[in-house]
């Protein structure tokens, strides 16, 4: 009879003990899948501040999300260390979604964005609460054979708190281009309508002013192809923008300056629709002297 207890006993401590086993195993395989970020590395202005996690809830696709949570302003991002050959173009893009994410001082250039580390290139900064959207950043290596790319919540302009997730990285080598004409487009915002200092500011480009613009624009492609003696034709297209450019970002070496956040809503689709190489954004930002 104790022989028959004993057996009994050494059962039930060994299906305790497995069930222990099996409980430590999905946490722990809950906590690696939480905390396995690849080959990124995480890094923050202020350390321990901000929460890094793989999302299982908020996704993209089928795989874990990057997330990264700052309650308090901080500078943070995941970054990988990437081997590039010298002197090519390269795009880097990725889908975030983000949730009551803002700057610190109301910098626009701030946020999450993807970004070279160490560098000031960057893609637009994503702020507020949106939806999956895709960002990119288009860059070129110089002279480097390795860089850092990260996927920021914050910027080297300055801190951000809120929300950020990450996903469907992309990174893709681009071939140097030989093509001679290349593709301008020039938008003209007609009125600038921001607050500065608690003083609303408002600012007309006049019709001499879009003449005076035209012609600088028909002389730039004249002296681009005379220039670079017929090696080069510069084609520039002329938007004039109807919607007020609402606000400004500030840089306390240069005041006031248009960033491309500032913009991107108003010609974004048209900049994706037509492919243009370079363009140029044309705002009255000062009052005509009587």
């Amino acid at each position: 009879m104790a022989k028959k207890e004993k057996t009994l006993f050494g059962r039930i401590t060994y299906g305790i003990t497995l069930i222990i086993l099996i409980v430590l195993l999905f946490y722990a395989y809950r906590y690696y899948q939480k905390n396995n970020f690849n080959n990124f590395i995480r890094s923050e202005a202020n350390l321990y501040t901000s929460k890094f996690e793989r999302d299982d809830k908020v996704k993209y696709n089928d795989k874990r999300s990057y997330s990264i949570e700052s309650q308090k302003f901080n500078d943070a991002m995941f970054y990988e260390k990437v081997k590039v050959e010298k002197n090519q173009p390269y795009r880097v893009t990725c889908m975030v979604k983000t949730e009551n994410v803002e700057s610190k001082n109301g910098i626009s250039g701030v946020g999450a964005h993807i970004s070279i580390e160490g560098s000031t290139e960057r893609s637009v900064a994503i702020q507020g609460t949106t939806d999956w959207q895709k960002i990119e950043l288009i860059f070129n290596s110089k002279d480097r054979e390795e860089v850092n790319i990260g996927f920021r919540l914050g910027g080297n302009l300055g801190e951000a708190k809120g929300k950020a997730w990450f996903s469907e990285f992309s990174l893709e080598e681009g071939i140097p281009e030989s093509n001679s004409n290349w593709k301008f487009a020039c938008f003209i915002f007609n009125n600038t309508s921001v607050n500065i200092n608690n003083n609303q500011v408002s600012l007309e480009v006049t019709q001499n002013d879009v003449r005076d613009i035209e012609d600088t624009i028909s002389r730039f492609e004249n002296s681009c192809y005379t220039l670079s003696e017929g090696k080069m034709r510069a084609k520039c297209d002329i938007y004039e923008i109807n919607t007020p450019l609402s606000k400004l970002s500030y840089d306390e070496e240069f005041g006031y300056y248009v960033a491309p956040e500032d913009v991107e809503e108003q010609i974004k689709t048209t900049i994706e629709e037509n492919n243009y190489d370079h363009i140029f954004v044309v705002v009255r930002l000062r009052r005509r002297r009587t």
